[in-house]
């Protein structure tokens, strides 16, 4: 059986199946089939004596002129009505819908495809399956080039490329059972065929026989209606040689008519007959006009040229240029449908080429301007992947542009893939370096880790930490090693240093607890009504709590509490804020004497004088901005928050010149307490 596929020629480069707008019909043209040894019978069948559309009867007409469209959409409907008279089930490829197969994916071309040959008379689909089975191929094949650029981008040889696709095994499993069906079906279809080709031969040659025979014209009537019968009943033949067949088989039957004008009643009642079915073909035909289903009618046509053809003999020779006339005028009038048709679409295709174009140019600029970052490619490709799938749902474009828009669109796709691999190509390289900066690093790290030197060591594990983070991503495959690796180095370290300051820490947890205590009976004290007594117990408190020494740094907020509980108790005291900071400031001076340290003062008298030009330069902005409302009522809410903030600052300024106060006389005590000790000395 030789190999029965054909390359769909009405495709955008072998991806979209565009209608021809003058040879094409509606209905699928099928795969070529294999021919049922038609050459091995067709020498003993005689050349039909006309060339006619139809029968020999209508070749009163031939020398009418016709055009070139009306001819060919006749050929169309005799080589689909061939096709179909070959097996009856292959009227049904008429019902299957032909889908978009262009806009389907790989995986749905799959399920398609099973679909089809689970379902459907393998002879009804072979259309259906070649246009699959070629957008399968084109689309696999770009799937492919792309899959290969990504190997040798990652830096793999040509030669070593491989690719398994579950989508490829599951498509050609599929197609290699359709195949054998196919084969299957046209084997056991060959013997039958050139068995009813022979017995319509034998027909024909029987009908020859009848002319010029001595015997009554009853019984040789009656013989040609038996071998009417018999050829009605003789089964279907080669398409190959339908058409040949039939025009011969009604050439010799007109011939038998006109040897019937010795009895012209049998002749002239049959004739009545086949005109009156004639007609009501003819009246059929010119009701498809108003048909709005243009496939529907077109295959209701072609049924009506089948039965005009296999059902209904001659007509008398004055009408048969009229019925004929008729009947192909209704035909011409579905041909002009057509191209109406075809032209709507056309323009349909038109616009459908302008997006696809837009698309090609959108693709084309993401190509020509690959980003430098792994995120934004991402990005551009989800873009190009979007692009992709709006190309394909576009619809079809015009025949003659197919090929030149799809090799636009897979040289724009292939741009930008091989932009993008180059782009990760060097992102590969520089991973590399970056892999190696990493495991200098982490030797750093391992020869760090138990070291006792905490000077030297704790500065230099937070440095290569720092140059850790500053150093880019590393190939993926060693990416959580190297890490893993130098967390554990550094983790090592830092627990071993946490330990040790946890164990300095001890102190301080307990200093936590005193205060903790302390601040429990500040807040169960009550003002016993004695002012200089409960100013002196406050004074006790907060010596007490200054006495107790450094805390956690994560329970330093037991200060603000202890404060704020101070403060509350000395505003029911009647000691003004300025007041209270002086109060608790003379624990800071006592600190400062005790320290007996020049540095420890010098550093306090820089702060204060810090906070008092702070306080100094708010006072003056706030000041310059009241000046903007200088027109403004001191009732206006703006200018009474400005003067409430200066009234603020210019308490909070005092408050820092009567501690530098004190700081200076501390100071001058501390000096002269030096010179006295040094003339005693």
């Amino acid at each position: 059986m030789q190999e029965n596929e054909q390359k769909l020629q009405e495709t955008e480069g072998g991806t979209e199946h565009n209608v021809d707008t003058t040879k094409t019909p509606l209905e699928e043209s099928p795969i070529s089939e294999p021919n049922t040894s038609e050459a091995a019978v067709q020498e003993n069948i005689e050349s039909p004596i006309t060339a006619t559309e139809d029968n020999s009867e209508e070749k009163t007409g031939e020398d009418s002129p016709k055009s070139e469209e009306s001819d060919r959409v006749i050929e169309e409907i005799e080589e689909s009505n061939a096709e179909d008279a070959e097996d009856v089930d292959n009227q049904k490829r008429h019902h299957i819908p032909m889908l978009d197969y262009h806009a389907m994916s790989l995986e749905n071309l799959v399920g398609e495809l099973q679909r089809l040959v689970k379902n459907e008379k393998v002879q009804a689909i072979s259309k259906h399956v070649s246009s699959i089975k070629y957008e399968f191929d084109q689309k696999f094949q770009e799937f492919l080039e792309h899959k290969k650029e990504e190997f040798i981008a990652s830096g793999g040889n040509e030669i070593d490329f491989r690719y398994n696709s579950v989508s490829k095994r599951q498509f050609n499993e599929v197609f290699s059972e359709f195949r054998e069906k196919r084969d299957q079906y046209y084997k056991q279809l060959e013997q039958n065929l050139k068995s009813n080709l022979q017995k319509r031969l034998e027909i024909i040659e029987q009908l020859k026989g009848l002319v010029n025979v001595d015997e009554d014209i009853n019984t040789t009537y009656k013989n040609f209606k038996e071998l009417q019968e018999n050829w009605r009943n003789a089964g279907p033949v080669p398409r190959n040689s339908y058409n040949d067949v039939w025009r011969t088989y009604h050439h010799h039957m007109e011939i038998f008519y006109d040897f019937l004008h010795l009895n012209r009643e049998l002749r002239d009642l049959d004739f009545k007959h086949n005109l009156e079915e004639k007609l009501k073909l003819v009246e059929r035909a010119e009701a498809l006009a108003n048909e709005p289903d243009l496939g529907k009618a077109f295959r209701e046509l072609q049924t009506l040229h089948k039965i005009w053809k296999e059902d209904i003999g001659p007509v008398a020779k004055e009408q048969r240029e009229e019925v004929w006339g008729r009947f192909s005028n209704a035909t011409k009038a579905m041909h002009q449908r057509r191209q109406e048709h075809y032209q709507e679409m056309e323009k349909v295709y038109e616009k459908n080429l302008e997006k696809k174009e837009e698309v090609i140019t959108s693709i084309l600029s993401i190509a020509n301007n690959v980003t430098n970052n792994h995120r934004a490619l991402q990005q551009q490709i989800k873009e190009v992947e979007v692009l992709r799938d709006t190309f394909f749902k576009a619809g079809k474009v015009p025949q003659k542009v197919n090929e030149q828009t799809w090799s636009a669109f897979k040289d724009a796709v292939r741009t930008f893939n091989r932009n993008k691999n180059s782009f990760y190509k060097n992102q590969k390289k520089e991973q590399l370096e970056n892999l190696e900066k990493k495991k200098a690093l982490l030797e750093l790290a391992l020869a760090l880790k138990d070291s006792d030197d905490r000077e030297m060591a704790t500065p230099e594990m937070k440095r290569i930490q720092s140059e850790w983070k500053k150093i880019g991503h590393v190939p993926r495959r060693y990416s959580d090693k190297i890490w893993n690796e130098f967390k554990t180095a550094c983790n090592h370290y830092f627990d071993q240093l946490h330990a040790e300051k946890n164990e300095a820490q001890k102190g301080e947890y307990e200093n936590f607890e005193k205060k903790n205590a302390c601040l429990e009976r500040l807040k169960s004290f009550q003002l016993t009504g004695n002012t200089e007594k409960d100013l002196a117990t406050l004074k006790k408190f907060m010596s007490e709590w200054k006495t107790l020494g450094r805390i956690p740094y994560n329970k330093r907020h037991i200060n603000g509490k202890f404060n704020k509980i101070v403060d509350a108790l000395l505003r029911k005291l009647g000691v003004s804020r300025q007041e209270s900071e002086l109060l608790k400031y003379g624990d800071k001076m006592q600190e400062l004497a005790k320290s007996d340290s020049d540095i420890a003062i010098g550093n306090e008298r820089i702060f204060i004088r810090r906070k008092i030009d702070e306080s100094k330069a708010e006072i003056r902005q706030l000041e310059n901005n009241l000046q903007f409302f200088s027109h403004a009522s001191e009732d206006n809410p703006v200018v009474r928050e400005v003067i409430k903030n200066i009234d603020k600052h210019k308490e909070s300024l005092e408050t820092w010149q009567a501690k530098l106060k004190k700081l200076n006389i501390l100071k001058n005590n501390l000096n002269k307490e030096e010179e006295a000790s040094a003339e005693e000395e």
